[in-house]
């Protein structure tokens, strides 16, 4: 679904620069177009003659800076798309690549706001009856090279830091209503 965006990005961007470039040529026809009648109404032969040629020569300088500029636009669309496309795929394996921290099995992939949450030891607890004392929850964002944090997850970051966490259960009833509750250690379930 993230790539067919990213492809109507890129199509919505270069019709965008296309139109610009349009809008733009269409201007300089206008401008050449009444200055062209001026030196008609003048009856300056001569002039109109150097004042075409001038212009015509313009004109195709517009229409291949237009080309040049439409080209470039597509490449950098192209390389953009890869770019995020390549991040996607880095965030996808990267609990299969060596130096991952913890195992595939404990991290879950959320992709928004952040990657994962992993259950740091919670494949112990599950496969091997280990107690749970160890057991950690940790935030985890897949970055490429030296990309930062976007501002969302600073925010998300400094809250898990403050303690600003919380574990919730929700119950739904038969009869359709919704109750929630902090979990406490008193609970027992």
């Amino acid at each position: 679904m993230e790539w067919i965006t990213l492809i109507v990005g890129i199509l919505v961007g270069g019709a965008v620069v296309g139109y610009v470039v349009w809008q733009r040529l269409e201007m300089e026809r206008r401008t050449l177009r009444a200055e062209i009648l001026e030196a008609f109404e003048a009856n300056a032969k001569e002039t109109q003659a150097r004042l075409i040629q001038s212009y015509e020569s313009r004109i195709q300088r517009l229409k291949e800076s237009r080309a040049a500029e439409i080209k470039e636009a597509r490449q950098q669309s192209t390389d953009q798309s890869r770019a995020v496309l390549k991040g996607k795929l880095a965030e996808q394996i990267a609990p299969l690549l060596p130096g991952f921290d913890y195992w595939p099995s404990d991290a879950r992939f959320l992709g928004d706001p952040i990657d994962y949450v992993v259950f740091d030891g919670y494949t112990a607890v599950k496969d091997r009856n280990a107690s749970g004392d160890d057991l950690e929850v940790v935030i985890l964002d897949i970055k490429n090279g030296r990309t930062g944090l976007s501002r969302g997850q600073r925010r998300i970051a400094r809250a898990v830091s403050e303690g600003r966490v919380r574990f919730e259960v929700v119950r739904v009833f038969e009869d359709g209503t919704v109750h929630s509750h902090t979990w406490k250690m008193r609970d027992r379930e």
